[in-house]
């Protein structure tokens, strides 16, 4: 049938593999110093309008968050993020392998409120304690929802007073820029963080990250290659890019993923399955009956649970990609619409 298990279960978008079959055979320098890389990054800092920013690219989403933290404190500092943030509960450690505390704060829609930074910091106030340094978001969060402008400058004034840096984890910015009432541009971004990523990883590339430093990090690339982070054909990550960036392609395959989960959403209503809260991106999660589950994936659909909604009904998420056929979710539908009982 179909898997809605994630957005990146797919390769990659036409242009992007035939960007690299046109360009394979071309000789460069490695490292990211490559001309594909250089006019990738160029091209970034004109979107953002950041001609000061440094761009690195990155393989993965876990590097890019792991490399870009531990390059931004100190040993005895932490990094404050919702208990449902991806460097919370979905990379092994791999923050707090490097040194550094993750404060993981309850929150109601996996977004950090500036209540929840201060909280964290009056609880932090002792020698003896790590010192509360950079608050980690994501955007779309892990929920599926999605920060507004107003919110973002708010995290950004809370930051300032504090003397706290801002990291977005973009590895689903695509989505949260092009979903319905959307009002972040990546010019924003780069005014009210301090470090953003930009990921392609899941939204049409083969793998890669574009991360944008707003703020000044010295000797970046030191910490790249002593994370292994230092991609010897680093070409491969350029040309994706680019493909990704010409003419708007990043962002009409991250509408396309929206309009398909808003395809998906609205059958679900329409069936009176209602979602389980309010997400205007490419992840849907609604609650169905343990019984329809197993159903659903004995017809091989393809999912995600994610939490137990008492004894008999389970929460599941649904992801929509770049690469999401309409047949696919009106298939979906059909289907699940013959598991239901009839009103």
């Amino acid at each position: 049938m179909y898997s809605f298990r994630n957005d990146y279960s797919e390769g990659a978008h036409p242009n992007v593999l035939r960007a690299l079959a046109q360009t394979n055979a071309a000789q460069t320098c490695g490292y990211g110093l490559d001309p594909f890389c250089l006019e990738a990054a160029a091209q970034i800092r004109t979107l953002c309008r950041a001609p000061e920013a440094e761009v690195h690219f990155l393989t993965g989403g876990t590097q890019t968050n792991l490399v870009t933290i531990d390059a931004l404190l100190q040993p005895c500092e932490a990094v404050i993020a919702a208990h449902t943030g991806h460097i919370s509960v979905h990379e092994a450690g791999a923050i707090e392998a490097t040194g550094h505390k993750v404060c993981a704060v309850p929150s109601p829609d996996g977004k950090v409120s500036c209540e929840m930074v201060e909280s964290v910091v009056r609880s932090h106030s002792s020698e003896h304690m790590v010192i509360p340094r950079l608050v980690y978001i994501s955007d779309t969060t892990e929920t599926g929802t999605v920060y507004t402008k107003a919110e973002l400058t708010a995290l950004r004034r809370c930051c300032d007073s504090h003397g706290l840096l801002l990291y977005l984890d973009g590895a689903r910015l695509g989505s949260a820029l092009t979903c319905s009432g959307a009002d972040v541009t990546l010019p924003d971004l780069a005014s009210l963080t301090d470090a953003f990523s930009i990921g392609g990883t899941k939204n049409g590339a083969l793998f890669g990250e574009a991360l944008i430093l707003a703020s000044p990090c010295p000797r970046f690339r030191w910490h790249m290659k002593q994370r292994g982070a230092v991609l010897a054909k680093g070409r491969l990550l350029g040309v994706q890019f680019q493909a990704l960036l010409k003419e708007g392609l990043y962002f009409d395959l991250a509408r396309h993923a929206n309009e398909m989960a808003q395809r998906l959403r609205q059958g679900l209503e329409a069936l009176g399955c209602p979602a389980a809260w309010d997400s205007p991106s490419n992840q849907q999660f609604v609650i169905l009956s343990n019984s329809t589950i197993e159903a659903l994936k004995t017809a091989g659909y393809e999912f995600e649970t994610d939490h137990p909604e008492g004894p008999d009904r389970t929460c599941i998420r649904l992801v929509t990609s770049w690469a999401t056929p309409p047949q696919a979710v009106d298939a979906f539908l059909n289907s699940l619409s013959a598991l239901l009982p009839i009103r």
